[in-house]
Order: C-alpha cells, then structure tokens, then sequence
C-alpha cells in the first residue's frame, strides 16, 4: 500500500468513526450489554479496517463493515475468557445477525438514546453520569471531559471506569426509561446533550466530531420521544438559540467576539425564530424548570436592543434555585456588574475565588471589572490568569487584546 493509499484509508476511517461512532458503538453495547467490551472491540475493528482497506479498498459501507468486524471480535473476546465461556456460546449464535448487516448502514439500529438513558441511570452520581455519556456517545477524551469538570485527568478515568465497571456489576439495563420514570430521568440526559452542544461550541473543531449537529440531533430525537415535555422543547430551544450566533463570535483577526460586540447580521434568523417559538411552547405549558430558564436567558440576548441585564439578573437568581453552583453564580454576577456596575457584581465575582480560580471565564470576568474601576494592576494580573486557561486560540487572542487595551503595567 503506498503512502498516499494510507492516508486516504486513515482519512476515511477518521471520518466514519467521527461521525458514526456513537451509532456503533450503542449498537454494540446493546448487543453486548459491556460498555468497556464494545469500546475494545471497536478500537480493534478500526485498527483491522487500516490494514484490510487499504488491501481490498473501501467497502459500499464502513459503517456495516466496523459493526460486523466489531461484533466478532467482541465474541472472541467472550471465547477466549474462560469464565464467559457460557456466554459466548449464546453470542456467537447472533454471529450470522450480525453478518445480515451487509451493506446497508441505514439498518444498523440507532441506540444512541437507550446509551444516554444508561449512563444516566439513577445508580451513577450525576457527574459520572455526564462523563460517561461524553465519552461513549460523544467520544470525547478523557482530558477533554476533565478540562469540562474542572477535574485532574487521573481523576476523570478513574471516575469513567468506575462507571463502567458499575454498570456491568449492577445489571444496569441497556433500554429507555418506562414511561413512569421518563420525568424523573430526564434533566440529567438534557444535561449531558447540552453539554456535548456546549463542547462542540465553544472549541470548534479541536473536538474532533461535529458536537454541535450530534447535540442537535439528539434534543430534536427527544422532543419525538417526549412530546409536550416543556424541558425538552426548552432544551432544543436553547441549543437553537445559541448555535443562532455561531458564525458572530470568532472575528476576522480569529479572535472570539463577545455577545455586545457581535455582527447581529451574522446571526441565523431561522434558528432564533424555531428556538423562540419552541419557547413560547415551553412556557405555555406553565410547568417552569432550569432548561427553561436558560432558554429565557438565551432569548433575551438574542432580542432586539440592549440586553436587559435586569431580567437577566433576574433569572439566574431564579435558576440558582434549581443549579446552586459556582458557575452560575459567576454568570448572575456577571449580570448584576452590566445592569448595576462594575463594583457591585465584582463583590459577588470574588466569594468565587476558591470554587473558580481554575475556570477561565471567572478570571477573565474579574479582569473586565477591574479594568471599567481603573484598577489596573489587578486587571493585569487576572489577565495573565485568564490568557493562561483560556481553552481556544480565539479566546486567547480576545484577552490578550483585551490586556493590550489597558494602560501600561505599573512598576513594582
């Protein structure tokens, strides 16, 4: 195989395994019951399909090939433990099921939603939940789902392998909720396609997968699931409402462009309009909660004029009744500082310290703040704090302008 050959089968099989992997690997997992089975057996189908597609070429579907090749080499996985002996011989009956797939991606089940539902099964602390989720649907990285929680990447693997071993010794099942328990279960798994929405957002390509359009797919699949859930319509609502300003928030120089700064005839109409209206349905149902919450928030930056920083103030003080946490509290400061001055909502910035001194945004805030008070030095010093954690090249490149803005530096 030539070294132009190869590069386009790794090409290829990026891509697949960029846009599919979730489909795969819930249907493997559905199949297997075995989170950490299906990932091994993925991996290895991918690193077969380097070697056989540049021999053979691509198959009519990658997708149908990875799942078949995966599947086998998980009953393999079965035979050779001795102690699954059993198990693998009630596996290997599917083995011509499997082969069935052929050629047709489009029947491959789609499990994606029974995958989230699992890893947010009430027996899982909810962190582990989000995580778990992230990595097997998502497909982020250990240290990508760490840098998200704040957490040490130790830390995060040991808390996804725990996870996984959990759900294997407790029998979680691999399904969707009764329709009993769907309420109940519910804000966690919005929680966690927000968050892959949030991922895709704000770190672009960097991420590998188009977070944003799996995040999209999902909440729209959950309002078919879940009619007349108002969270649900929320969620979707939300995500609409934020993906409207994408194509405004990095500038020309590369830099990202804060909401008051942005090119309003850059935001997507059609979006605003959708996430609006599905908004108005939401609240309509008079059945208030955090998604709706934030979508209100959301809605209220995209309107007309100035920001009413008031109402939004407002909000996040209703929405830390739901969500009591540092970060919240920083964005309530936030808009208590526009609507009532710098000094007022940098009082509220610094009780954060402890909670917040590695969350880049909370560094970023204080600088702003210091800076509108004159307080120079100090604005230089949370700059160089914030420089040192922003987590993009365009966040980087908007502090750091930011920091050139402000007077020179005092001696020491």
């Amino acid at each position: 195989m030539t070294a132009a050959s190869a590069l386009a089968v790794s090409r290829a099989l990026t891509a697949v395994m960029d846009q599919d992997r979730g489909r795969l690997l819930s249907a493997l997992i559905a199949r297997f019951r075995d989170f950490q089975l299906a990932e091994d057996a993925l991996q290895e189908a991918a690193t077969s399909a380097l070697i056989h597609w540049g021999r053979n070429g691509l198959p009519h579907s990658p997708q149908g090939w990875l799942l078949h090749v995966a599947g086998t080499k998980a009953i393999d996985r079965l035979r050779t433990a001795k102690r699954d002996g059993n198990r693998a011989a009630k596996m290997a009956v599917l083995a011509p099921e499997e082969a069935s797939v052929g050629d047709d991606p489009a029947i491959i089940p789609d499990h994606r939603l029974a995958l989230i539902f699992t890893c947010c099964h009430p027996a899982l602390d909810q962190k582990s939940r989000v995580a778990l989720t992230l990595r097997t649907l998502g497909g982020l990285t250990t240290a990508q789902i760490a840098e998200a929680f704040l957490d040490a990447e130790p830390t995060m693997g040991q808390r996804l392998s725990r996870a996984k071993s959990k759900i294997k010794a407790a029998g979680i099942p691999f399904k969707l909720p009764d329709p009993e328990d769907l309420s109940h279960r519910l804000n966690a798994v919005l929680t966690v396609v927000y968050l892959i929405f949030n991922a895709g957002y704000t770190a672009g390509p960097r991420m590998g997968a188009d977070l944003t359009a799996e995040s999209l797919y999902l909440a729209r699949l959950l309002t078919t699931l879940c009619p007349e859930q108002p969270e649900v319509e929320a969620a979707l609502a939300l995500i609409l409402l934020t993906q409207a300003r994408h194509a405004a928030r990095i500038g020309p120089n590369g830099a990202t462009v804060p909401l008051s700064g942005q090119n309003r005839s850059l935001w997507d109409p059609v979006l605003i309009a959708e996430g609006t209206s599905l908004l108005d349905l939401a609240l309509s149902r008079h059945a208030p909660g955090p998604f709706q919450i934030k979508a209100a928030i959301a809605a209220l930056h995209c309107a007309p004029g100035k920001p009413d920083w008031t109402q939004i103030a407002a909000l996040y003080q209703s929405l830390l009744r739901w969500e009591p946490t540092p970060v919240i509290r920083l964005n309530h400061a936030v808009a208590v500082a526009e609507g009532q001055g710098a000094r007022a909502g940098l009082t509220l910035i610094t009780a954060l310290a402890e909670d917040l001194d590695g969350y880049q945004p909370y560094h970023a805030a204080r600088a702003e703040y210091f800076s509108r008070l004159g307080q120079d030095a100090q604005a230089h010093a949370a700059y160089d704090r914030a420089i040192a954690l922003a987590p993009s090249t365009a966040d980087r490149a908007f502090l750091t302008a930011r920091k050139a803005a402000l007077p020179a530096k005092p001696a020491v």
